[in-house]
């Protein structure tokens, strides 16, 4: 088990490589070319119409972006950069609201599949698109995927007798239907996961209890590991409502941590962390949550995980 226990800094250049090409190129675009905004640390990157005569200034203008003196022109288009459509499954859930809030903040584009899009609405108003599917019905979920780049994926069962509703049918044969829609999209790059801790445990508490859930959601794993498709496995402690970034993330692999606890906004912080990241990606992973620790920049999370393999599944 690894702990997180300390921030780790980098320290950045006051400005990115937009300003040195922004020189280069303001020497020689034509008149009226489209030219990049320099973009200094923290801006937005835009563009402006330069002619001619203000070519030098633009030019001057990157220069002094580059040391730092000055931030993006006044008049700028400012532009979010496009990190691409997610589609949040279980996006009206407990868990799924917070991956949904984590998204909208970081500049993301949201989908949220659910049975009923009013829910989302009345949720989340128009911030997201909302999409009509049910991971038990696969021919609903062909038009939730279009042009998905990201899955993140929050279903879950109750655990009771409901044999609509049971972890068969949903954390098994659900994410199955899912991560066969996203491979058939061919646009998704990356499915994040939310599992559970304890997955590799048959005499677990859980499946005495909630029908087998955890040996339910392990076959669910299989079927986004086995898939093909970039993925993440996240299998979170006990789920409490408290507020995240209060106490250090622990992190383990080999599904051996017997026990912990960790607010909804913290997995929510990790599942969004690792979109696009490449030390998530084919990894499996428990996370729980030291209240007395220090917290530390969520990236840390992902550092030295070993990545799953054909004799060692799930971390």
């Amino acid at each position: 088990m690894t702990g997180v226990a300390r921030d780790k800094f980098r320290r950045t250049p006051p400005c990115g490589v937009d300003c040195v090409a922004g020189v280069a190129s303001s020497t020689r675009w034509a008149t009226f070319q489209s030219v990049p905004v320099a973009r200094c640390q923290g801006e937005s990157r835009g563009e402006v119409h330069m002619g001619i005569g203000n070519r030098v200034l633009g030019g001057c203008v990157a220069v002094l972006c580059a040391l730092g003196l000055v931030g993006t022109p006044q008049g700028a288009v400012a532009a979010e950069e496009d990190r691409g459509r997610v589609l949040v499954a279980g996006g009206t859930g407990g868990t799924g609201r917070h991956v949904v809030a984590e998204l909208l903040e970081q500049g993301y584009s949201v989908r949220v599949l659910s049975r009923s899009a009013e829910s989302v609405r009345n949720a989340f108003g128009d911030t997201v698109e909302a999409v009509e599917g049910d991971v038990r019905d696969a021919a609903t979920l062909v038009a939730a995927l279009e042009e998905v780049r990201w899955v993140i994926s929050t279903i879950g069962s109750s655990g009771r007798a409901d044999p609509a509703n049971s972890p068969e049918a949903v954390d098994y044969r659900g994410v199955r239907n899912l991560v066969e829609a996203a491979v058939a999209s061919g646009s998704v790059e990356q499915f994040v996961l939310v599992s559970s801790m304890g997955i590799t445990q048959p005499t677990h508490p859980l499946n005495r209890f909630a029908n087998n859930i955890l040996l339910w959601k392990g076959l669910g794993e299989n079927a986004l590991r086995f898939s093909g498709l970039a993925y993440t496995i996240v299998r979170p402690g006990g789920l409490i409502d408290e507020p995240g970034g209060q106490g250090a993330i622990m992190v383990g692999q080999g599904d051996t941590m017997a026990q912990g606890r960790i607010p909804r906004a913290d997995v929510a912080r990790v599942s969004v962390a690792a979109l696009g990241r490449e030390a998530a990606v084919r990894r499996t992973f428990e996370i729980v949550v030291d209240s007395a620790g220090e917290p530390a920049a969520v990236e840390t999370v992902f550092e030295g995980l070993e990545p799953d393999s054909e004799t060692r599944i799930g971390g």
